[in-house]
């Protein structure tokens, strides 16, 4: 499996455009933000972004597009929505219909796109920290699971949060928690620490999506609110149609992690 993750965004996004790579993003081009991806349509758009503001630390939003347009202008010029994410998942009235390399042929011209923070973006930094990532180490997909910790409505939006998990040391939790909360636009500091029953998680071991990773004796589990929850949503609310990321499959930015740091 070649490394990437020293690779430029452009160059990894191009890869991805032409069908040369299908893997989760963790670890790609480090130093480089990572986004959530959600496009409806524009007659759900406010509802929708009303939902990211009343629940900001899950939804971060990072751009959105003007209506029917396929680049995110701001944080990657040149980029192409419908093609630059390893895989797709498409939800039509709260079922998913299918995960799929690009979506060209779901586009439609009244589509608006959301990019949202995303936690793989701090990674780096806890790396840089001496911090373990070990779905990074492993080389597998981060576990996230749904919790029974609700979202604010907005709209025709509700369901649960959903949240990433990553075993964190004893001795490290405190500068785990410091480090992330200066990237509050990308999840900011965990949401739960400890007990993973307390939010509603009946098995560690069986994430709702991603993977399963170890978690050692000396570790205790960390949850940070993720940017996956709008398909938990999406699930519960059944739109008319959603576009999203596959879990783990992010759209990478051209945006350098300090640019998000507080």
């Amino acid at each position: 499996m070649k490394d990437l993750s020293y690779t430029k965004p452009h160059e990894v996004r191009q890869m991805i455009r032409k069908g040369e790579l299908e893997r989760p993003t963790a670890g790609m081009c480090r130093g480089y933000a990572q986004g959530n991806l959600v496009i409806l349509p524009k007659n759900l758009a406010y509802d929708f972004l009303l939902f990211t503001y009343r629940n900001r630390k899950a939804c971060p939003v990072l751009e959105v597009t003007d209506m029917g347009d396929r680049e995110f202008r701001q944080v990657a010029p040149g980029s192409d929505i419908a093609k630059d994410i390893p895989k797709y998942r498409v939800y039509k009235k709260g079922e998913l219909l299918g995960e799929y390399r690009e979506i060209q042929s779901f586009w439609r011209e009244d589509f608006v796109s959301f990019l949202l923070g995303c936690s793989f973006t701090f990674e780096s930094a806890l790396m840089e920290a001496g911090i373990e990532v070990r779905h990074i180490q492993a080389g597998s997909n981060v576990p996230m699971y749904i919790t029974n910790i609700a979202c604010r409505p907005a709209g025709v939006f509700a369901g649960p949060t959903v949240v990433s998990m990553r075993p964190i040391s004893n001795d490290k939790i405190v500068q785990a928690v410091q480090i992330t909360s200066k990237y509050p636009s990308v999840h900011g500091a965990p949401i739960h620490i400890g007990n993973p029953g307390d939010i509603g998680i009946k098995d560690i071991h069986k994430p709702d999506f991603g993977d399963p990773v170890e978690i050692r004796p000396n570790e205790v589990p960390v949850f940070w609110a993720c940017g996956v929850t709008p398909q938990a949503v999406a699930m519960k609310t059944k739109p008319e149609i959603i576009i999203t990321h596959s879990p783990g499959h992010m759209f990478i930015t051209d945006i350098r992690n300090h640019q998000l740091a507080e």
